[in-house]
């Protein structure tokens, strides 16, 4: 790998790592302060919302800088939002501002990726990126447990709270951020008008959806991220309700999942090409046909490996596809540009995916269907993947 690629995986996992944390703290706080349960999606909601409206304008921002320099600025977005907390801000609004960091710090983050390391390595270079964000989710949601448990909450009579050691974690990020190289890339400046923007975006987006193999990869990742970031949430409910576990414990099982997606993104980046990409999508068909057998499961030993491999299965699909779509997206658009439209796409998957998650709470809808009804959905929706793709090649 090229010169500065470990730094820049290193600056991800840590600035993740934070991420996945806040999230659990967070909720923490929700339940401190006796909010319902289905306040818990709007979290990541607000989180996702700075995704979806400022997609026009994040591209063209990461083509416009160095990379490196521009994600060293978000985090210092982000460690506004934690700041925000410490000083009373709703949680919701404060992820609202974590979320914008997080917005602006995607498409530099992978755009320098692609600008970084040549097509014949891009399926092993988002491997290793992959691989650190889920081990992130999977560290982060454990460190998040920790700091909610009453083994850290003895610090705070000393002042230390779980915010002020999470703040330390974004200002780490941002420092290794600073130390990355320039890639040297630069594009042709775009006009800053708000409706050139949009028009732009636009644009760029049918592109990239007409395109058979964007529009193939762009719709499976949608799907996925957009599944992914409501399991987070529906395993957390599950583990509560059908295992009797508490919070911080619950969230070690969402961290189960996380470790099946390390070794399955690990597993796509040493052995699938990038040709062979899109043959990957049968193993989002058994992801979601995996989820109906763990909702009936009542024994945490066996819903571990149910969770282990379905994380396993959800990593072989999503990184093959996903180098796919970048090399797609930057042959088609720039770096910053398809990372925009692809970060647009799957955070409004997110976005409806949760609203209708908090529908369903609201409607006291019993988690055993509820998760069932999700993998099947899943299931089908791969499927209809897979079925246009063969009339595609037909």
């Amino acid at each position: 790998m090229p010169p500065g690629f470990h730094r820049l995986i290193a600056a991800q996992f840590v600035s993740a790592l934070a991420d996945n944390a806040l999230l659990i703290v967070t909720m923490a706080l929700l339940q401190a302060r006796g909010l319902p349960g289905w306040w818990a999606p709007l979290l990541k909601f607000g989180f996702t919302l700075s995704y979806v409206f400022l997609a026009p304008a994040v591209g063209p921002l990461a083509d416009a800088f160095p990379k490196a320099r521009l994600m060293a600025w978000m985090n210092g977005v982000k460690i506004a939002g934690v700041a925000a907390l410490l000083v009373g801000l709703n949680p919701v609004a404060a992820f609202v501002v974590v979320g914008f960091g997080a917005a602006g710090y995607a498409p530099a983050k992978y755009g320098l990726v692609t600008e970084l390391v040549g097509p014949h390595r891009l399926v092993a270079a988002n491997g290793w990126l992959e691989v650190t964000v889920v081990s992130a989710v999977v560290l982060g949601t454990a460190l998040g447990g920790v700091l909610v448990s009453p083994l850290v909450a003895g610090l705070a009579a000393r002042g230390v709270s779980a915010l002020h050691l999470l703040l330390a974690v974004y200002a780490l990020a941002a420092w290794l951020n600073l130390g990355l190289p320039d890639s040297g890339a630069r594009y042709p400046r775009q006009s800053i008008h708000p409706a050139a923007l949009l028009r732009d975006f636009a644009a760029g987006n049918a592109v990239l959806w007409r395109d058979p193999l964007g529009g193939l990869s762009l719709a499976a990742t949608t799907l996925f991220w957009g599944a992914g970031a409501t399991l987070q949430f529906i395993v957390l409910r599950w583990a509560q309700e059908r295992l009797g576990l508490p919070l911080h414990a619950a969230s070690w099982l969402q961290a189960v999942v996380a470790v099946g997606v390390v070794c399955g993104a690990a597993l796509a980046g040493r052995l699938v090409p990038l040709h062979g990409a899109a043959r990957m999508l049968g193993f989002g068909v058994a992801l979601g046909l995996l989820l109906p057998v763990v909702a009936a499961t009542r024994s945490l030993w066996l819903a571990v490996p149910l969770l282990l491999v379905a994380g396993a299965v959800g990593g072989l699909m999503v990184v093959p596809l996903n180098a796919l779509l970048q090399h797609r997206g930057c042959e088609l658009l720039t770096a910053g540009r398809s990372i925009a439209v692809q970060g647009f796409n799957e955070n409004a998957s997110i976005l409806v995916m949760l609203a209708l998650y908090a529908a369903l709470l609201a409607a006291e809808v019993a988690i055993v269907p509820l998760m069932a009804g999700f993998g099947a959905s899943i299931a089908l929706a791969i499927g209809a993947l897979m079925w246009r793709r063969r009339r595609m090649a037909a």
